[in-house]
């Protein structure tokens, strides 16, 4: 190859290289700003208010991101005049299920004695007796049933002694549905074979601690910030019963019923994110699961930036800046990493509409007020943490070296 024809492909490189930077200052330093999302943030329309940036007029903020959140609020089942919470006691009665296991004792006649489980259809089968009602009952309830039946069926001429030992609780599939993150069916209460105590099952007596409306909830993915706690709906054979479950919330006593299989569960949405039920309680999700990306080079996992593989569980309460200090985008060197942003991708549960918010790390992490613009993390949320102007800029003298290096050793090469 001449001189000329070198001179030719050393400008043709020189082009491609310019050509190269500039779409990389275009690519690399582009913002989320424009994503197009099809929920309505600016107009106030999100789930959370925290979503929009704040305002100020006269060095004030206009309004508190609480306040906009609430006014969307429908009216609550509770009396206005009502106290804030009204504790009540649990109105704890031993009702039996589908599936319980008892220890039945009639006198010392063998026929009857043992042990029996309560049917899928809510009865228990003692032999040359027709079924005796059990679902929903107390064991009390059937001892009576049983000795009547004994008498009525002329087994017996007086009614003899039963007894009737609740020796093990089974699992009961309950139905839960409105503002709750997993509505759907769940299992509720039982033991597993490994976890059973034997003394305890021979011993009388018997609670369900795992049966209870607490458990139905927190299975179905916990209550959502805008459910309305003050009528916890729960239907049973045609009667539904109500329940005030905001003493959930702050550590007072509440009616949390023992369930029965069949049990529905219903919560009604109020139309608003209310603040004060995002954090961990018996009604409410522990914690969430959120899917985290910081990586400054895109690969097949996150273990460089000390990431979990797919998602970290984040305390159920963990806002945005919190969740972006987890997952290492925040701090390092200030002149490389103070103009970086993260990306927070969600859904609002009440729409389904999706929605893509980003944030200057810096302005979350100095702000008085951040709070006010400070979402929380909500269940399958995601996360992208993005690098600062200066890191592209280097990540783009790094390219122009490579492309300039590969020409130069190629001239070198010809010229040879």
């Amino acid at each position: 190859m001449n001189e000329s024809k070198h001179r030719q492909f050393a400008g043709w490189l020189a082009s491609s290289a310019s050509l190269l930077i500039a779409a990389s200052l275009v690519g690399g330093c582009a913002s989320l700003d424009d994503v197009d999302n099809r929920e309505s943030v600016s107009e106030g329309l999100s789930y959370q208010a925290q979503y929009r940036s704040p305002r100020r007029q006269k060095g004030r903020w206009t309004q508190t991101a609480t306040n906009q959140n609430l006014r969307k609020c429908t009216a609550s089942t509770a009396s206005a005049h009502s106290p804030a919470i009204a504790p009540q006691m649990p109105r704890d009665g031993l009702l039996l299920s589908s599936g319980d296991l008892l220890a039945i004792s009639v006198g010392n006649d063998p026929t009857f004695s043992g042990s029996y489980e309560v049917s899928q259809d809510g009865t228990v089968r003692l032999p040359h007796l027709p079924a005796i009602a059990a679902k929903g009952s107390s064991v009390e309830a059937i001892e009576r049933r049983i000795a009547s039946a004994l008498v009525s069926n002329a087994i017996y001429s007086a009614a003899p002694p039963v007894s009737v030992r609740l020796q093990d609780f089974a699992p009961a599939r309950v139905h839960v549905s409105g503002a709750v993150f997993d509505p759907g069916s769940v299992d509720v209460g039982g033991v597993s074979a490994n976890d059973r105590d034997t003394l305890r099952q021979n011993a009388g007596g018997g609670t369900a601690e795992g049966r209870r409306l607490s458990r139905a909830l927190q299975s179905a993915g916990g209550i959502r910030p805008d459910a309305d706690l003050t009528n916890v709906r729960i239907v049973r054979g045609g009667r539904s019963i109500s329940v005030d479950a905001r003493g959930a919330m702050k550590g007072l006593p509440f009616n949390d019923m023992l369930l029965l299989a069949g049990d529905r569960i219903e919560v009604d949405s109020r139309g608003c994110f209310q603040d004060d039920l995002v954090a961990p309680s018996p009604v409410t999700t522990p914690g969430v699961k959120v899917f985290m990306s910081n990586l400054t080079q895109p690969a097949a996992a996150n273990a460089l930036s000390a990431v979990g593989k797919d998602a970290r569980e984040l305390r159920y309460g963990t806002r945005f800046l919190d969740a972006i200090v987890g997952m290492n985008c925040l701090g390092g060197t200030k002149w490389v990493n103070a103009d970086r942003t993260a990306a927070l991708i969600s859904r609002n549960p009440l729409t389904g509409e999706s929605i893509v918010i980003e944030r200057k790390v810096e302005r979350l992490l100095r702000d008085r007020d951040r709070d006010d613009f400070n979402p929380f993390m909500m269940p399958g949320d995601a996360l992208a943490c993005y690098d600062s102007k200066q890191t592209n800029l280097i990540e783009i003298a790094k390219g122009f070296t490579a492309v300039t290096g590969a020409a130069k050793a190629t001239l070198s090469m010809w010229g040879n």
